[in-house]
């Protein structure tokens, strides 16, 4: 019998793209941590980690590279008591001075999403 869902997960264009250029394993394991992060109340550091002096918690796909997956908790600080995640983009990371760049990167992408969410509700 399959878990009830506890969170929502949305994903920006960029993230996307990040997914459908990855290979196949890292796939089988976004699909796995994903699952995860909807269904189970307390997250493990070994799944998410917040990011230090940021908004924003990094998936650890952990295989023969280490990839990361930006994310966003919408309507919580905690990870473990938010009920909606934005999937912002994702990396190869090579080594820890990534994460600068990244951070910057995914700070413009999330600007970008909030206007066009805010430009979409102006519709009726």
């Amino acid at each position: 019998m399959e878990k009830e869902n506890l969170r929502e997960i949305y994903l920006t264009t960029e993230y996307k793209e990040f997914y459908s250029n990855a290979d196949i394993n890292v796939k089988k394991k976004i699909e796995y941590l994903v699952r995860i992060i909807r269904q189970e109340r307390a997250i493990s550091t070994k799944v998410a980690k917040k990011l230090v002096n940021t908004d924003f918690y990094e998936l650890r796909i952990l295989l023969n590279n280490q990839y990361r997956v930006i994310f966003f908790t919408m309507d919580n600080e905690d990870i473990n008591q938010c009920k909606n995640i934005l999937f912002i983009s994702g990396f190869l990371k090579k080594s820890t001075k990534d994460y600068k760049k990244q951070i910057q990167k995914s700070i413009k992408i999330l600007d970008k999403w909030e206007q066009e969410l805010k430009k979409d509700k102006d519709l009726y």
